[in-house]
């Protein structure tokens, strides 16, 4: 089971991670500036990962595909790591979809 893992950064903005069961990053947020903001991203990732509409399919300068996870006003509530290939990209869509409506929440801030 996925586990979104929410993290404080340098600057004292909050920022979650959003993790596979074998642990590796599938999802990361923007910087918010409270916890609560932060807590709200996790919740619309649950809610908007279940449509497949909501991840925005994107490549990089360099070539490299990669995705967003919208919101339904339109916001990038997440993006992910660039991958190598096309398939591994939709390798992680699926994997975010399936991981983060039942992820559990844990608080590293």
């Amino acid at each position: 089971m996925g586990k979104f893992e929410i993290k404080k950064d340098k600057s004292g903005q909050f920022r979650f991670n959003l993790k596979a069961s074998n642990g590796q990053v599938i999802l990361s947020s923007e910087a918010y500036t409270t916890k609560t903001a932060c807590e709200n991203g996790i919740a619309s990732v649950k809610k908007n990962s279940a449509n497949d509409g909501n991840f925005e399919r994107k490549t990089a300068k360099d070539g490299s595909p990669y995705f967003n996870l919208k919101a339904t006003n339109g916001q990038v509530i997440g993006s992910s790591e660039m991958y190598n290939s096309t398939a591994a990209m939709e390798n992680g869509v699926a994997s975010v979809a399936k991981n983060a409506p039942d992820a559990s929440v844990e608080d590293n801030s």
